[in-house]
């Protein structure tokens, strides 16, 4: 894709400083790049991703944070507009099932599949005549999906009246925007295990089904519809390939380099100033970085978006307790996801959203990349990463920590059958709220960020360009429109669209 606008040889050439590799930061390098302008990217950490970085131990391959490869076209259409094709830096595998749901007290494991034919079985054997009403709530969640695209996720928002527009409003009466996705299912569903398996979603996006907008239903459509993916190697093949399209386009990585403070002179952005004292000017700074952190440790109290007082009001995603775990067996129960729900699911998301203690029956997700890819582990034994959310700011020392493992491995081993599993431990590595606050900044341990309630969405989201400073921009999850790899990259458009002026609310389809 040529750019015809700006030439590569050119003295007038604008310069783009980004604070943060994560996805946000990396997808909006590699646009500005592409387009002719002068980047500089400085990540604290020694490597790129953000949380989706990666390590290894002991031959077991381990990545850190996202590990759901979901609505595989918005990464196909991202790297189109940067004139590549996905499939030249990694191969995907389609996940079947999709996953798999230990429930407490039930014998047996249920499996689920981007398949209404298969998954109609499993809700017939669980709620007769479940299947049909399966069948209008997809085709109505799906509906939703495609409007929310048109309409919402790719647009900037400057106010309520873009969002409340004639053409949203006629649309978005079909989103049940004030609804909230647990009385969306409830009505539909009687089975507690349907239900759940309708709603975990919500925990994706930071939140508990009772406070998440119905217009989430479309995640169930981007499940059961579009399918749960896995790029070969790992989720990090992503990350790695936005930045090897971005560096092949001019743009400059900084490891290790962690930015000190934004530069701001008459009220504009000007350049950072970085741990070292050394200062870097440019004519545009993004931050990519935890935005609580940017408004209390890279601004000026009097450039800050949000006082200290503001941000304790916000409603945070969950953190989580993980263990990576290399273990010297396999275990044949388990697919490439499995999820395992407690049977008290209203004071399991109470204890992470609103009490906040270490769940009394938590909930947790086990991740098993070595039942698709051999890559990630040695030949006959297991790659783990087990993850249970748990509430934001949750303090512990290292003995609770350890209290809490053990009581996740009785329910690894005695709900969902992995017996042995202490025992074959090879290599164990355990990640919580404090080393999401060290590695990343983030506000209070969280490990996604800003939850998606209604008053922390779209227009209410924090907005991707400063108010106070003129030429600085946001991107990534805590802006529009949210949570979750996709959703980064889209930030990353919208935010392109507010540095080279672009006003339309539609998705891109040219740099």
């Amino acid at each position: 894709m040529q750019n015809k606008n700006i030439s590569s040889n050119s003295l007038t050439r604008k310069k783009a400083l980004i604070v943060g590799a994560g996805i946000g930061g990396l997808s909006l390098a590699a646009l500005l790049a592409k387009k002719g302008f002068v980047v500089e990217v400085f990540e604290k950490n020694e490597s790129l991703g953000g949380r989706a970085r990666v390590f290894s131990e002991q031959g077991f391959l381990f990545d850190m944070g996202p590990s759901w490869y979901m609505m595989p076209e918005i990464f196909s259409e991202f790297f189109s507009l940067l004139g590549e094709k996905l499939s030249d830096y990694f191969s995907l595998t389609r996940l079947t099932p999709s996953y798999r749901i230990f429930f407490s007290g039930v014998p047996y494991p249920y499996d689920f599949y981007s398949d209404r034919e298969k998954n109609a079985q499993v809700f017939e054997s669980l709620e007769p005549g479940s299947s049909k009403k399966l069948n209008e709530y997809l085709d109505e969640s799906a509906r939703q999906y495609e409007i929310s695209k048109k309409e919402f996720i790719h647009k900037n928002y400057d106010s309520i009246f873009d969002l409340f527009n004639f053409r949203v409003m006629r649309e978005g009466r079909k989103l049940e925007i004030f609804n909230s996705m647990e009385r969306i299912v409830n009505r539909i569903f009687t089975h507690p295990m349907l239900r759940k398996a309708l709603q975990f979603h919500m925990l994706l996006l930071g939140t508990a089904p009772k406070d998440a907008p119905g217009i989430y239903r479309m995640m169930n459509h981007v499940d059961y519809d579009l399918g749960i993916w896995y790029p070969d190697k790992g989720m990090y093949e992503l990350p790695k390939a936005i930045a090897t399209v971005a560096e092949k386009n001019g743009a400059i990585f900084h490891y290790n380099t962690p930015v000190k403070k934004i530069i701001v002179e008459n009220g504009n952005a000007v350049g950072i100033e970085l741990e070292n004292g050394t200062k870097v000017y440019g004519d545009y700074v993004i931050s990519n970085a935890d935005l609580h952190y940017t408004d209390t440790q890279l601004l000026d109290p009097k450039y800050a978006e949000r006082t200290e007082e503001k941000w304790n009001k916000k409603i945070l995603a969950p953190s989580a307790l993980i263990m990576y775990l290399g273990v010297g067996k396999q275990f044949s129960n388990l697919k490439h996801h499995n999820l395992f729900f407690s049977e008290d699911w209203k004071q399991n998301f109470k204890d992470i959203t609103e009490v906040p203690q270490f769940p009394h029956e938590p909930s947790l997700y086990v991740c098993a990349p070595s039942k698709t890819d051999t890559h990630v582990a040695p030949l006959g034994k297991e790659n783990l990463f087990v993850l249970v959310p748990i509430p934001a700011g949750l303090a512990y020392d290292d003995a609770q920590l350890e209290i809490w493992s053990e009581k996740v491995f009785d329910i690894l081993e005695k709900e969902m059958h992995l017996d042995g599993l202490r025992e074959a431990i090879e290599y164990k590595r355990i990640y919580c709220v404090k080393d999401f606050a060290m590695d990343y900044n983030s506000y209070k341990g969280s490990a996604l960020g800003l939850a998606h309630t209604l008053t922390q969405s779209a227009f209410w989201r924090p907005n991707n360009i400063s108010k106070k400073v003129k030429n600085l921009f946001y991107v990534g999850a805590n802006t529009n429109p949210g949570i979750g790899m996709p959703m980064c990259v889209i930030s990353a458009q919208t935010a392109y669209k507010r540095i080279v002026g672009i006003t339309d609310s539609s998705p891109l389809t040219g740099l």
